[in-house]
């Protein structure tokens, strides 16, 4: 017990009253017995006899999520002791504390900070010190998580625990059992306490449960009951309870379900194991799915660093030389290209002109194009060319202007003057295009050729080397909406398939119409059509020229196709987005061919689509849903003829139409709550 005097600003306590400080720290705390009678072990223990005032601290280390569940459930635990000092006469208040277990404050520790007077910055030192102390705490018992428990006594809880690894384990873990030897009082797990049972006047550790994420766990429960001699008996099960969630695990079978493990240093022993473990392009402590060492080298693509090969004329293999600077300044020819690795170097050459302008190979632009590669590094890969991409003329004075080359010709280096050599090759840039394998897909070079003059001063050649990777363009699915359609969006269709559904990914090409046209013949294709858009009602159609229907038959077929359009689909999409592979969430279109009276010549007049939907989900964001659709194809009942009151062309008509059939939102109201109250049997006794 530490007897203090509190100074500073202080809100509940003053500096004029006499103050006691107990900490639960070292030895086991008791409660000031002139406050209250009770079992309980806050934190810290303020009480000031001239005031009659105690304030109860207690502290919690949760994760940051459940910061405010540890305070409601520390206020619960302490609140009959707070009201018992009450009706003592004593000014009590209990404040919890949290603190993360990563080192976040909770708003808790600044107001205790506030109410014990401590502010500025002492309070800024003090919240950095405790929340210091919580992150080397929490990297302690994380570095010793696979420690076994020593006595039971690392887990720290008074109302149940939830622990990953405890399993089927709960009815052997005792959390309140603070010491080894002596027993715990009102600790009913605790396996030390023999004779001082029948004294305890509750349980702290109520219940005992597994990992509540598993679809079931166990649950330890403990109780007392009293004897026929008064005193108590401790009652004790395990039972197993079902989570109802649905989203709950069935079965825990991976070791680092929960955690992460702490990544291994590698030293001179393990560094070979780990080295053939992790060189890979997945780093997966799992060596399944992982490619090995032997397929990576032995793949037919290049990989990082590898020197890129070339083919002869007779098909022997070489290296791919890119122009460096050495040691000093000078070009060397034979440095190799690696793949991956850009480069840009710059390098000068000591010429004579007479002698160097037509024969030195680095001066001619030939040495640069005409190079054939291989894709990859195996003897069977294929062979790309390296494509001249742009050449660029450079005068003497420094002006540039880019040539038009007709063919594959080359401009080799040429002496104009005897101090001056024309096309040589200043500057060469190449661009490797590669895909995800690995694979040179295609090369260009870019150069730039200029004049040189006779002068003291070297030439300066610069090389350049970049790798773009191959972009593969994915089809693009367009949807309607999400989930449910939006207006004006078209109404996704498809066909049925063994895999499901099937559909094209062009939004146009779904259920359509005609596009109405200015004296659209129905017989001269092809014709213009327009998808349907959900909740937009529409009417089309074109014309049929009696003289045209002579073959009934045939322009039956014809007329009947031009209304359904190609690839005319079998289902649509209930909503906006429905997976393809999900047949259920298709509607299958019902159709209804109405030929009413047999005719000598029987004609589609018209296809309409009748479209029945509903608002789906919630009345705050309700969602569109096409619950059916029907196609209704209607022939002629009479003759052409007639039909067409003696003109000689007859209109054929396409429609769609949507019908909302949502029901009326009715108002819901939760059921009241119904009072299960039952008296003890001897409540009215000894009257009856």
């Amino acid at each position: 017990m530490l007897q203090t005097a509190l100074s500073g600003n202080v809100k509940m306590c003053r500096i004029d009253f006499f103050w006691e400080l107990r900490v639960d720290l070292g030895k086991q705390l008791k409660f000031p017995e002139i406050v209250a009678t009770t079992s309980l072990r806050p934190d810290v223990v303020l009480t000031s006899a001239t005031s009659k005032q105690v304030v109860l601290l207690e502290l919690t280390v949760p994760w940051e999520d459940h910061i405010e569940e540890a305070n409601e459930r520390k206020r619960a635990k302490y609140q009959e002791l707070v009201e018992e000092c009450r009706r003592n006469g004593w000014r009590a208040r209990c404040e919890p504390i949290e603190v993360g277990c990563r080192g976040f404050a909770g708003q808790s520790l600044c107001r205790v900070y506030n109410v014990l007077g401590i502010t500025g910055a002492s309070k800024q030192r003090a919240i950095r010190e405790a929340t210091e102390a919580a992150e080397v705490a929490s990297r302690w018992l994380w570095i010793r998580r696979g420690d076994p428990w020593v006595g039971q006594r690392y887990l720290d809880t008074s109302w149940g625990i939830d622990h990953p690894r405890l399993g089927h384990l709960v009815g052997s873990l005792c959390p309140c059992e603070k010491h080894k030897d002596p027993c715990d009082i009102n600790c009913c797990c605790d396996r030390e306490c023999s004779e001082e049972m029948a004294l305890f006047t509750g349980c702290l550790v109520p219940t005992l449960s597994g990992n509540k994420q598993l679809c079931s766990y166990d649950v330890a429960s403990y109780s007392l009951r009293s004897t026929i001699d008064g005193y108590s008996e401790v009652m004790s099960s395990v039972r197993r309870e079902t989570n109802k969630d649905i989203l709950c695990i069935k079965s825990q079978n991976c070791v680092d379900g929960f955690s992460h493990r702490l990544p291994v240093l590698p030293t001179g022993r393990n560094f070979e194991s780990l080295f053939k473990q992790f060189t890979s392009f997945t780093f997966n402590p799992d060596n399944s799915g992982q490619l090995s060492i032997e397929k990576l080298q032995d793949s037919s693509g290049y990989q990082y660093l590898d020197v890129i090969m070339t083919a002869g004329k007779s098909g022997e293999r070489g290296f791919f030389w890119l122009p460096a600077a050495g040691v000093t300044a000078h070009c060397v020819d034979s440095n190799p290209a690696a793949f991956l690795k850009k480069q840009n170097s710059r390098c000068s050459r000591c010429l004579v002109l007479d002698r160097d302008c037509g024969s030195l190979p680095g001066l001619s632009m030939e040495t640069y194009t005409n190079i054939q590669l291989f894709t990859g590094k195996n003897t069977n890969s294929s062979v790309v060319p390296v494509v001249v991409a742009s050449i660029v003329l450079q005068s003497l004075d420094g002006t540039q202007h880019e040539l038009n080359l007709s063919g594959e010709e080359n401009i080799n280096p040429e002496l104009i003057h005897p101090t001056v050599c024309a096309n040589v090759v200043l500057k060469v840039f190449y661009v490797m295009k590669y895909n995800p394998a690995g694979q040179i897909v295609n090369a260009t070079v870019s150069l730039v050729l200029g004049f040189v003059r006779e002068v003291p001063l070297p030439l300066e050649q610069e090389f350049d080397i970049t790798f773009v990777q191959e972009v593969i363009q994915e089809a693009v699915v367009h949807y309607s909406g999400n989930p449910g359609y939006v207006v004006g969006q078209p109404v996704l269709s498809g066909q049925t398939t063994a895999t499901g559904i099937e559909r094209s990914i062009n939004p146009r090409d779904t259920l359509s119409l005609l596009h109405t046209a200015e004296d659209q013949d129905c017989m001269l294709g092809p014709q213009r059509r327009s998808p349907v858009l959900f909740g937009l009602n529409a009417l089309s159609g074109c014309i049929l020229r009696l003289e045209d229907a002579a073959n009934c038959s045939l322009v039956s077929q014809v007329i009947l196709d031009v209304l359904r359009g190609q690839n005319y689909p079998h289902f649509v999409s209930a909503f906006g987005n429905s997976p393809l592979d999900n047949p259920l969430d298709w509607v299958p279109i019902k159709n209804i061919y109405n030929t009413k009276e047999a005719q000598s010549c029987s004609i589609p007049l018209s296809l309409h689509f009748e479209i029945e939907w509903t608002k789906y989900g919630s009345l705050v964001n309700p969602q569109a849903q096409i619950v059916s659709i029907k196609e209704e194809i209607q022939t002629n009942t009479t003759s052409l003829a007639l039909l067409s009151g003696g003109s000689s062309i007859l209109s054929i008509t396409s429609s769609v139409s949507f019908i909302p059939v949502s029901a009326a939102a009715l108002p819901g109201f939760r059921a009241k709550p119904t009072i299960n109250a039952k008296l003890p049997s001897d409540f009215f006794f000894p009257f009856v």
